[in-house]
């Protein structure tokens, strides 16, 4: 082991053993060169390593503190974790076995293709290539086709928000809004605080481009703890935070309204920057669909992405940002990797639009996805054992099933995955084990025997995990 490598590892166990607590101040490299003997290089070299490692954070100007451990929480409750983001190849591994047809997908992130409009979808489509010219593609580069903003700019506004169009900028898809919103405010090394779980494209956007997360708890019912994120505000430079508002991704909750005020309260004091992944908000229950938290904002501190993927075809990769201040940054970003969004998915998304058929198929996707919700939800209560517990919030169309803590879903999912079963274990959503014991269950398909028998031999699966 190299000199910096044993200093390194030496602070790192006096960190563990509560010499230096979370938050405290590390001696100066000037310091600890006094105090070890060694030079200002090694010294530096080890400090960095440390930052690698997310055991410590720089400062500016202030020097390294010791990184955050858990913040104040109930006994139910997850702690705050801290650091670099490693987990591409495990979710790459566990969407790729969950590709094959053959498989049961309750691990599937979309809702069964079946129930969008895909006749009347081709039909636009064939319609606007018949007509499009050379003039009306060049049209659709960024910020993206004008009516089609226009168009996403009046859904808004029906809910009393008012975003013009060219704070609009039409992408491939949610999760291209969300990455080059994430790349427009932050730089290598920012933090940037999720939740715990989140949608696992934040964690591996945040690994992509060398980001620290900050993860701070949610509960399965309430969301995230806005006492926890203040505290993690409060005693670490975040850049920003990346949250889901409405039905979240895994747990399915949707912040009631005054949270979602004071998470603005606090996204303002703190004068950092929310990205709000807002995909399933049109897939709510009830009568009245959910403001978003951009709608106590007045552009400034909330880039708001959604996307058309979810609730009406997947396939067009359509989504967008409603990027307020940093619209011409996020156009800039786009123009330098993927150049613009299709133009013809555009064009007959404007054209299927015109039709006014929209509303109708929502309300029937809507009311379809909650008779399915409840057919998987007594399905689960029918075939899973007594110490396993569903979870099921309104809107959206994933349940979260919760194991006894001491199982790991990982192993489970390996299991169900040898007899055609898929499921999404906790490990796809947290970079700690907080979540392990749970899995995301897609709740989207046509109930039959398939799906019947396909649950009954997960509660099967649990059973053997259960005997002593």
């Amino acid at each position: 082991m190299k000199k910096y490598q044993r200093l390194a590892q030496q602070i790192l166990e006096q960190i563990e053993q509560g010499v230096w607590h979370p938050g405290d101040r590390l001696p100066s490299l000037r310091e600890q060169v006094t105090h070890s003997g060694m030079s200002f290089m090694t010294v530096s070299h080890a400090y960095q390593l440390l930052e690698s490692q997310g055991a410590v954070v720089a400062r500016p100007q202030s020097g390294y503190y010791v990184a955050p451990r858990p913040v104040a929480r109930t006994a139910e409750r997850h702690p705050v974790r801290a650091g670099a983001v490693d987990i591409n190849t495990y979710i790459f591994d566990v969407l790729q076995a969950s590709r094959d047809p053959s498989v049961v997908p309750f691990g599937s992130a979309f809702p069964d293709p079946r129930l969008f409009p895909l006749q009347q979808l081709n039909r636009s489509l064939a319609r606007v290539s018949r007509n499009a010219t050379s003039v009306s593609i060049t049209d659709n580069l960024p910020p993206g086709n004008e009516a089609l903003r226009h168009a996403i700019a009046r859904r808004y506004a029906a809910q009393g928000m008012t975003i013009p169009p060219d704070e609009i900028v039409i992408t491939a898809g949610a999760l291209e809004a969300l990455n080059l919103s994430l790349q427009a405010i932050t730089e290598p090394g920012d933090w940037v605080i999720v939740e715990n779980p989140c949608f696992y494209g934040a964690l591996q956007a945040l690994e992509r481009l060398k980001l620290r997360a900050l993860a701070v708890p949610g509960d399965v019912r309430e969301g995230i703890e806005i006492d926890a994120l203040e505290e993690a505000l409060n005693r670490w430079p975040v850049k920003a935070c990346w949250l889901m508002t409405n039905a979240q991704n895994p747990l399915g909750y949707t912040l009631s309204r005054e949270k979602k005020q004071r998470l603005m309260a606090l996204i303002k004091r703190y004068g950092v920057t929310l990205i709000e992944d807002d995909v399933y908000s049109e897939l709510y229950a009830g009568r009245e669909k959910p403001l978003p938290a951009r709608a106590w904002d007045d552009g400034t501190s909330v880039l708001h992405c959604s996307s058309f993927s979810k609730c009406l075809v997947a396939g067009f990769r359509i989504g967008w940002v409603a990027a307020g201040a940093f619209a011409r940054r996020i156009q800039q970003l786009q123009m330098m990797s993927t150049l613009s969004t299709s133009s013809p998915m555009q064009l007959a998304l404007v054209d299927y639009l015109a039709t006014q058929r929209y509303d109708s198929h929502l309300r029937r996707l809507r009311r379809t996805l909650a008779e399915r919700k409840q057919q998987a939800l007594h399905a689960l209560y029918r075939h899973l054992p007594d110490p396993v517990r569903v979870h099921a919030s309104d809107g959206g169309y994933f349940l979260w099933v919760e194991l006894p803590r001491e199982m790991d879903a990982s192993e489970l999912s390996e299991a169900a995955l040898r007899q055609a079963i898929s499921i999404a274990p906790g490990k796809m959503f947290s970079a700690d084990s907080a979540w392990h014991h749970g899995f995301r269950f897609n709740a989207s398909w046509a109930w039959g025997e398939r799906e019947e028998q396909a649950v009954a031999r997960l509660g099967q699966l649990i059973r053997e995990r259960l005997l002593p």
